[in-house]
């Protein structure tokens, strides 16, 4: 979505803006917004109207987020104790109604995360810590539990709630009202309550421009992990056998290796005991 960029902060007279705030030029602020002390936001940035940012912000350029969003709150998190922690939201991203974006905690880098050229539907909550990559859609009403990790250009479709501590992989897709209590594998469509990998997100990989011999090589190895079951390392000779070991199935088994070096099906569990 692109819009002429003013040459000054446009800021309405009925929102909330305190002089602290560092607002770029070119920035729009509407109505009924609130922007704390400690904010930052970029160039080209839209903020439609009752907007809500607090605590320590950070949102890139030409970002457009609409009524009801808050951004900045504390943690939900029943251990945090207070701090400077805070939110970093990249350029070009979509929020929509009433999305929430919690600051992080100390327990791990005190950051809550989204990358670029995303899209979070309305009503969608990304939880303390979080690290949401590039990409990223998030349809109505998904719920990212705290610590959870999206990898770039997963799909997350309506509904979905994503367990603390959990990992959605890259150009993975997660089907509607779908209870992810396990790491998602990259390239999977995954789906159920709770979720299994059902096969590789086909579409997707194809909407991305991924070579057909290595979807066929993916496929292969969903073949061997999920159906055959023959084990890791036997399906990684299979596959290096085969030819079919591209850097992709790489990535996948790497995944993989990690989900079950973890606990109750999710690697970053492991920083949790840590």
């Amino acid at each position: 979505m692109s819009f002429e960029i003013a040459p000054k902060p446009i800021i309405d007279p009925n929102a909330d803006v305190d002089p602290k705030a560092q607002i770029e030029n070119g920035a729009y602020i509407r109505p009924f917004c609130v922007v704390g002390p400690q904010a930052k936001i970029g160039r080209g940035t839209r903020l439609v109207n009752s907007v809500t940012i607090m605590g320590r912000v950070t949102i890139g350029a030409n970002n457009h987020l609409y009524p009801g969003v808050v951004i900045g709150g504390e943690p939900q998190d029943l251990s945090f104790q207070g701090g400077e922690t805070c939110v970093s939201i990249g350029d070009h991203n979509v929020i929509r109604e009433s999305v929430t974006i919690n600051r992080g905690t100390h327990k791990e880098e005190g950051v809550t995360s989204v990358g670029n050229h995303c899209f979070l539907m309305a009503c969608c909550h990304v939880a303390h810590d979080c690290r949401v990559g590039d990409r990223v859609v998030i349809a109505n009403g998904g719920l990212l539990g705290g610590h959870v990790h999206i990898h770039d250009d997963a799909t997350i479709s309506g509904g979905a709630a994503i367990h603390h501590f959990a990992t959605v992989g890259c150009f993975s897709f997660i089907g509607g009202l779908s209870r992810v209590l396990h790491d998602a594998p990259p390239f999977m469509l995954v789906e159920g309550s709770p979720t299994r990998p059902r096969c590789i997100n086909v579409v997707g990989l194809k909407r991305n421009n991924i070579p057909q011999h290595v979807i066929s090589a993916l496929s292969e190895a969903h073949r061997l992990i999920y159906r055959s079951k023959v084990g890791l390392d036997h399906a990684r000779e299979i596959l290096r056998n085969n030819g079919q070991l591209a850097p992709a199935v790489n990535h996948l088994l790497s995944f993989v290796q990690t989900q079950q070096e973890g606990r109750h099906g999710r690697g970053r569990e492991r920083r949790r005991a840590a």
